[in-house]
Formats: structure tokens, sequence, C-alpha cells
């Protein structure tokens, strides 16, 4: 399989997250004969199997099934530019490659759902998923988070902010009440469902107090406010101050009138389906790294890959997807790449 920069498929985000969306609809209705013996499934789709309750997806007990591919594809969560992280990995996929001895490619998504799909597809072994994001490709996709950027103290988080215009007259969440309010996409923790879970204590109550306007990402959502053609953005701190760092946006021409608790950020899994001894040194490649001054810089001074753990780390996003009323089920999914699907149509 080759990937190159001129594929067609890059220069239109929207087709891609509709061949994802019809490639989850066809899988559904083809699940393995041998899923039917699984004792214990949880949360995970009826491909995959949970017998020690972990929460994530067990190998595969036929070794047939077992991939230990001689190109190892990599990704990371479409929040910005996916090119902008094209080159800041570079550093660390040329030392995966050497550490693995194996040609290590980075594929570029732009979209949650087609990261998603890549790797249930089995077109992508190892990736960074948003936080929200992580728990549908635990779930829908079979991954394995295994770390989050960090330090050697403690795994990176990030906080949900509300950002507006300094020039605004905007000073609480209340005051956003029938105004433009961005979130990013459907199944971003930090921009739409932890605002579904921790708006209303605030006086403000999502698609009732506003109408939601799906920006698509991170950065979009910013750019929206800074530009105003939104009055304001429930974004994730990360990206917010790395735009600033960047010089992409002055931290000076925004507001922040809500910050929420800490949230771990990004996670990094492997496909459940990858053989134990390569998934092991791929893991071992990781935590072994250390990252570039480049990196360190564009990562808010995260220096590594720290161990998480998915049912112990993640359990506060679970908490705020079932306070919001959302879960991270297969029809949950596939309600929230229709409404991607939507919101992008919109936007055209």
């Amino acid at each position: 399989m080759k990937y190159q920069k001129n594929e067609p498929w890059r220069k239109n985000w929207f087709g891609t997250l509709l061949v994802a969306a019809a490639g989850v609809w066809s899988l559904s209705v083809s699940q393995p004969v041998a899923a039917q013996d699984c004792k214990h499934r949880g949360d995970l789709d009826a491909m995959y199997c949970d017998e020690n309750k972990d929460l994530v997806a067990d190998t595969p007990k036929d070794s047939k099934k077992l991939k230990n591919p001689n190109t190892i594809v990599f990704t990371y969560t479409p929040v910005e530019d996916p090119a902008v992280y094209e080159k800041i990995f570079q550093p660390f996929t040329q030392d995966l490659g050497k550490c693995l001895d194996k040609r290590v490619v980075f594929y570029q998504v732009n979209s949650n759902a087609a990261e998603i799909e890549a790797m249930r597809s089995g077109r992508l072994h190892v990736g960074g998923f948003s936080t929200g994001p992580t728990a549908f490709a635990v779930n829908i996709a079979g991954a394995v988070p295994f770390a989050v950027k960090g330090t050697e103290k403690e795994f990176q988080g990030y906080n949900l902010l509300v950002i507006v215009k300094k020039s605004s007259p905007y000073m609480k969440l209340a005051d956003l009440k029938g105004k433009k309010v961005a979130h990013t996409s459907p199944s971003s923790n930090s921009g739409h469902m932890a605002p579904l879970a921790l708006f209303p204590s605030e006086g403000l109550t999502p698609d009732k107090d506003y109408k939601i306007l799906f920006s698509g990402k991170h950065d979009q959502s910013i750019m929206g406010v800074n530009s105003g053609d939104y009055d304001a953005a429930a974004v994730a701190s990360d990206v917010y101050h790395r735009m600033a760092s960047r010089g992409q946006i002055k931290e000076d021409d925004f507001r922040i009138i809500y910050k929420s608790n800490k949230f771990p950020t990004s996670s990094f899994a492997y496909a459940h389906d990858l053989d134990p001894a390569l998934a092991k040194k791929l893991v071992k490649c990781f935590y072994d790294y250390r990252f570039t001054p480049e990196m360190v810089k564009a990562f808010d001074g995260a220096d590594r890959f720290f161990p998480v753990n998915f049912q112990k780390d993640w359990e506060v996003v679970r908490q705020v997807a079932a306070g919001s009323g959302e879960a991270f089920n297969r029809s949950a999914y596939e309600k929230q790449t229709a409404k991607e699907a939507e919101a992008a149509k919109a936007k055209k």
C-alpha cells in the first residue's frame, strides 16, 4: 500500500468521512461468527471480545488473525491541519522505524470518523486519538490505548475553555444565550460532550439556550471566534495555547470565560490484532523515545510518551459522556458520524 501526498481523498475530507460512515454501516451487518463465542463484550462492538474485562479488545486467540506488517501506519488526531503534525512527528516516525526495524509512514486523516474507520478496517496500526474519540476507537475499532504525551512525573492534560473576543461584552456562560456558539464535532470531549454535561450548571444549556454550530475542528472554532463568525467557542486548552505559541492567534485578543477541570489529552493506541511481540516492542519504542525540542515546544512542554490505562484514566471521560446523555457504543457512533457529515455538508 502506498500513501502519497497527492492522493485525491486528501483534498476532500467530507468524501472521506462519508466513506468512513459507509464502512461502519457495512461492517455492522457482517460480523465474524467467532465473535458469537465471546463470554463478555461490554461496550465493545460485536467483532471484539473483552473476557478479561479491562474495557479494551482482547488479542485474537486465533494466531492467523494476528498482524505483523512490514510497514507500520501511524497517524495523529485531526484536531488541526494534519500536515502540521506529519512534520512535527517526522523525527519520531523515523526513530520508530529504526526501533522496530520496519518502515513507518504517516497517514493523514481529516476527521475522527476517518481515523477510527482506518484502524477498524486494518489500514491503521497505531495512532493518536483525541480524548472523546479515544473511547469510540476502543469500542468501534479495537484500539488499545497505552500512552499520553507527558513528562517524567505525569501525563499531560487539558481543560475545556470557552473563549470569546476580548472586545465582546460576554463575561460568563449565561451571557451566551441566543448567541453563535461553536462546538467542534459530536465525538469531541471538550468540543461537545463536556459542554453538554457541564454548561447547564453554569446557567447555559446547549441546544436549548443556543443552537450548536459544529466547526469541525478546534482550530477552526478558535479562528471562527477570531474572525467574528462565532460569538464564542468551546475548545481544548492545549490547542488554544499551541496556536498562540505558533503566532496563529494572539491570546490578548481573547477572553476565557469558562475553564473546566483537567482531562487527559489525546491517547496513543495500537490495533488489538497486532502480534503481541510486535505490540510489546512498539510500546517500548514509544516509552523510550524522548521528544525533540521542536516537539516539546509544539506539545506544551511534554517530552515523552507517558503510560496510561484506558479503564482507569478515561473514567472521567466516560462519566462526562454519561452525564451529557451520550455513549460510546455503535449506535451513538453512527449518530455522531451522521451529524459530522451533516455539519460538513452545511459548511460547503
